[in-house]
């Protein structure tokens, strides 16, 4: 893959930024390969994403960090300039339902997800045969013989251990701590089996059912304290008739479910994704 430098920034709308970046970039020769803005008129935000050609420009990355501060700073940014080729350190979480996670492994195995996957954690031990298969070390938490609390001090200390990056959660059953989503803030992406808001917790595809939709999905979304109500990355949907049973609905969400996380776990991972307040801004 080609080596690229991607430049994000999020800050207060103001005018002449564009203009200060765009100088900033032609004084380092920099040729960019793709330009995303985006402003948000209601909250006057400015969005945006610049991938660059790593061999186009004249200094270093580190040195093109410190050249860039003074702008930074001028103009109030949150911001990062990384490589594309530093693979992020990816932790897996999963349950018993193992299609998420498969997927996952299949689209990273094949060099589509740009990453390293370090560890596999399940409160399920047969979980194990898929984590064997790829050559990826397996952790199993007990979380029915010992309280939830310390299973949860386990699992965040093999995410220390392996100094991850990301957090994803596979269809990983169960419910993420307060301080534990306060710790991974913006650094934890987990797939519901419904098209939030719509249905959210427990038995979304029977809640569907019983309501008699048109329309079913699954949502991939940042975690936090609050339960299913995370930033929103990605969404899938698929059309079902009055003739699918709720069964059906489980077979066909499962790939609407595949999908949405694997989309929305390259999006982070190529910094595609702003977090803005309960919202996100998406190059996709």
């Amino acid at each position: 893959m080609q080596q690229t430098f991607r430049l994000v920034i999020d800050c207060p709308d103001q005018v002449g930024l564009v203009a200060q970046v765009s100088q900033f970039l032609a004084s380092h020769n920099a040729t960019i390969v793709e330009a995303n803005h985006h402003t948000d008129l209601q909250t006057g935000r400015f969005f945006m994403r610049h991938e660059i050609r790593a061999d186009s420009v004249s200094i270093s990355l580190d040195k093109m960090q410190q050249a860039f501060s003074p702008i930074a700073e001028k103009f109030a940014m949150n911001w990062k300039l990384s490589d594309s080729l530093r693979k992020q350190k990816v932790v897996m979480l999963a349950s018993h339902e193992s299609h998420c996670l498969m997927d996952i492994l299949h689209r990273w195995h094949s060099g589509e997800l740009h990453c390293d996957i370090p560890c596999i954690i399940a409160n399920h031990p047969q979980m194990k045969q898929f984590a064997d298969w790829h050559n990826i070390p397996f952790h199993w938490v007990d979380f029915k013989d010992q309280p939830k609390e310390q299973a949860f001090k386990e699992v965040e200390k093999l995410i220390d251990a392996y100094q991850a990056d990301l957090t994803v959660l596979a269809r990983f059953m169960q419910i993420i701590p307060d301080y534990l989503c306060q710790k991974l803030a913006g650094k934890a992406i987990n797939i519901h089996h419904s098209f939030l808001p719509s249905f959210a917790g427990a038995k979304p595809y029977q809640q569907a059912y019983d309501r008699g939709v048109k329309l079913i999905g699954a949502t991939c979304h940042y975690v936090t304290s609050d339960l299913d109500e995370g930033p929103i990355i990605e969404q899938e949907v698929m059309r079902i008739s009055h003739s699918d049973s709720s069964a059906d609905m489980v077979r066909k969400g499962k790939n609407c479910e595949k999908t949405a996380l694997a989309n929305g776990v390259r999006y982070h991972l190529e910094d595609r994704v702003i977090i803005h307040k309960h919202k996100t801004v998406v190059f996709a």
